[in-house]
């Protein structure tokens, strides 16, 4: 406690809640991967066709879209443990909705399912700015990183438990593609288990008791503004977060597809999603520390120059290939670390506390459009022309980040 005012410590605070959400984090990485994995597997095993192998991926990133604007209403409303644990529990709905659309052989189910399994995606990226409600400015970046590398443990380890949980399904009488939803459920379920227990104090909550007691006490706080103006604001930290989850989903769906196509099965998919998923996630730490120190407009234009050498190497590995396509995949997910954490950064840095969580929210919703129409494109592209031609797509896409992060700068 803060002496004489009842208000926790906010450097204990803050260890704390890091502590709990890395928990959290670990064990919805797990539920996070299965959909990555399989998605768009059982879609095209269901329907028999390619062109709408995307379609898993657009609907639970629709669904996340939703998703995104409850949560962030929930957290601005009551905080981030509500907002949290709920968005979890609906991700284990959703699971259980796959599940059953397996066993029934029930395309529409399974779509309805996804939509909302989509919110534990959702939920599993708000997360990341619940570890930034209390942290230093100078810090904001370390601070989201760590929430963010904690998803990498689940990540991995859920791909490479396809085959298990494959064999556990078909004991069960499940087909065996949706086993890695077994795993998905009970580990959103765990998450928000562990949320509502441990989340205490509540770190939104805690921000603004801070920030309404500071002009009476006269202490420093952790909303104090940076001493630099903030780089990039809200709009460009969407639009880098944007672009950068638009290429990343399209090429990341269709890989599996992919590989499929070229006589690998799902041990050899699922460990190039691992290897994806781990650079997503795992290098976080030193992103938040190059964020912190070198600014949020470098990494973010960093950001746009990765995942175009992702696409090129994605589009020129030959199909037999995993060890080329686990590079340009370990790429993809490593160019979407460097724009989610700078974006991130941009948007804390420049949302007043009164409405911060809501904005965070919106910004999400348009991520995961964003997402949405990604996997959707994804199967059409390859269906009318190939997995190269969309892979060399997005990578060159992603350059339009750089004139519109360079005139940001310039701005300054």
């Amino acid at each position: 406690m803060t002496a004489g005012s009842g208000i926790p410590d906010t450097a204990q605070a803050q260890h704390r809640i890091l502590t709990v959400l890395v928990a959290s984090q670990v064990l919805s990485g797990a539920g996070l991967a299965a959909g990555i994995t399989v998605g768009a597997l059982l879609a095209q095993d269901m329907l028999g066709s390619t062109g709408l192998a995307g379609l898993p991926s657009a609907l639970f990133t629709a669904g996340s879209a939703l998703a995104a604007v409850a949560v962030g209403r929930i957290s601005q409303a009551r905080g981030r443990r509500p907002g949290l644990a709920a968005g979890y529990l609906t991700g284990a709905l959703g699971s259980a909705g796959v599940l059953a659309a397996a066993v029934l052989d029930s395309p529409v189910l399974l779509f309805i399912a996804l939509f909302i399994y989509g919110a534990g995606t959702a939920t599993n990226l708000q997360a990341r700015y619940a570890g930034a409600d209390l942290a230093d400015p100078s810090r904001r970046a370390r601070a989201v990183s760590t929430v963010l590398v904690a998803t990498t443990l689940g990540g991995v380890v859920g791909p490479n438990l396809a085959a298990p949980t494959g064999a556990l399904a078909d004991d069960l009488g499940i087909p065996s593609l949706a086993g890695p939803f077994l795993l998905a459920g009970a580990a959103y379920a765990l998450a928000a288990l562990v949320l509502t227990i441990w989340l205490r104090p509540d770190p939104l909550l805690l921000a603004r008791t801070l920030h309404t007691a500071k002009p009476a006490t006269g202490s420093a706080s952790p909303q104090d503004p940076p001493v630099e103006r903030p780089q990039g604001g809200v709009a460009l930290g969407a639009l880098v977060m944007i672009f950068t989850q638009l290429v990343m989903v399209a090429i990341m769906t269709m890989t599996p597809v992919h590989m499929h196509d070229h006589g690998h099965g799902t041990a050899a998919s699922g460990l190039v999603i691992a290897i994806h998923v781990g650079a997503m996630y795992l290098p976080s730490p030193l992103t938040g520390w190059l964020v912190d120190r070198h600014g949020r407009l470098a990494i973010a234009a960093t950001s746009g120059v990765t995942l175009l050498a992702a696409g090129i190497l994605a589009a020129a590995a030959p199909g037999d290939s995993v060890a080329l396509l686990a590079v340009s995949l370990a790429l993809l997910g490593l160019g979407w670390n460097f724009g989610l954490v700078s974006g991130t950064a941009m948007i804390t840095d420049a949302v007043p506390l009164a409405t911060r969580a809501k904005t965070q929210g919106m910004v999400d919703v348009a991520i995961a459009i964003a997402g949405a129409t990604g996997g959707m494109a994804s199967g059409i592209v390859v269906a009318a022309a190939s997995y190269p031609a969309l892979a060399l797509t997005g990578g060159v896409l992603s350059l339009a980040l750089l004139p519109v992060i360079a005139a940001s700068a310039h701005r300054r």
